[in-house]
């Protein structure tokens, strides 16, 4: 075995500091271990813990659910009036979570309802596919550019209504708040 010394400024590597480096290392290390499991996870016989929901945005005030097949199909009905949608998260943003199309299953055929931020003044986390959401927020109704469309389209997004041109239609809600459970 062959041993180097570093010479550090004015200073050489000792035995005692050698002891001090040691002992630093071996703290740091032990403190990457992996947390211990849940209780549920660790005990097979154990309840499952219950869902979490987090906030993004602006708290949720108490409102009637709009059901998301009748404000999608009374859009124009609905235009800039502000509505509580539920539904599951189908997609999100994988870039920056500045979206998430909402529909009430993952089903790919599910007619679905794109939300985004308002003043993008926040995000949600871009694995929020799955969560069940609550939003609430105002409506809008809107034909996407080819261009939007196409940059949609490579964040995930689908446009059922998607023309010829690369214009879609789309039924949005700008939301002030969003509440997402796992």
């Amino acid at each position: 075995m062959w041993r180097r010394t570093i010479a550090v400024g004015p200073f050489v590597p000792t035995a005692l500091g050698a002891l001090a480096l040691t002992a630093v290392l071996t703290s740091c290390n032990t403190s990457r271990r992996a947390a211990p499991l849940p209780a549920a996870a660790s005990n097979p016989g154990a309840s499952p813990s219950p869902p979490v929901a987090r906030t993004y945005g602006q708290p949720l005030v108490p409102a009637q659910v709009t059901p998301l097949p009748a404000l999608l199909d009374g859009a124009a009905d609905w235009k800039g009036r502000t509505v509580t949608l539920e539904g599951v998260v189908r997609k999100a943003c994988t870039r920056k979570g500045c979206w998430m199309e909402v529909a009430d299953g993952t089903k790919e055929g599910t007619p679905g309802c794109r939300i985004t931020f308002k003043d993008y003044g926040f995000f949600v986390p871009t694995d929020s596919a799955g969560a069940r959401a609550r939003a609430q927020g105002t409506v809008e109704v809107d034909t996407l550019s080819a261009t939007a469309v196409r940059h949609y389209e490579e964040e995930g997004a689908v446009f059922a209504g998607k023309r010829a041109d690369g214009t879609a239609p789309e039924v949005r809600i700008v939301a002030t708040g969003v509440q997402l459970t796992r």
